[in-house]
């Protein structure tokens, strides 16, 4: 990956809707050669995707919360079938594994704090999480962005 590549990829990061003419344009390229390099940045996964970001207000999400999960025992299948549920919660935005005190941090979306209710009810029937401690988004001080290119 080049100069040209990272910078494609900084430039879609910002706005993925521009056309390949104006990417092309601003790396100093021709939308042919450029559009070859998206093509095979999506080729080879670098670009693992396109989607819309959304209002989070507009679409009903009022609170985001931070969960920390403990698990009873850390047998293969038990952890398995745990991380299975979580991938059909569609209140959970991310999940990661941690180290320290806890197994996982999610990150929880929901409307008002009913909704979180109901998602950690949810959660608690796992038979498999042992603890659940919740930290209440107060103020988002930064979003979601660009992603810096190592390579």
């Amino acid at each position: 990956m080049d100069r040209i590549d990272r910078h494609i990829l900084s430039l879609l990061q910002k706005d993925a809707r521009q056309s390949t003419a104006d990417i092309a344009d601003k790396v100093g390229l021709s939308p042919s050669p450029c559009a070859r390099r998206i093509k095979k940045l999506e080729d080879d996964g670098v670009i693992a995707g396109y989607q819309a970001k959304l209002n989070k207000k507009k679409v009903g999400v009022g609170m985001t919360v931070f969960v920390e999960v403990s698990l009873n025992n850390h047998q293969a299948s038990s952890i398995e079938a745990f991380e299975l549920s979580i991938q059909e919660m569609e209140e959970v935005t991310s999940c990661h594994v941690v180290s320290g005190a806890y197994d996982y941090l999610l990150e929880v979306v929901s409307h008002d704090l009913t909704g979180y209710e109901s998602f950690t009810r949810k959660l608690q029937r796992h038979d498999n999480v042992k603890d659940i401690h919740t930290h209440l988004a107060i103020r988002q001080v930064k979003e979601f962005s660009e992603l810096p290119v190592f390579t």
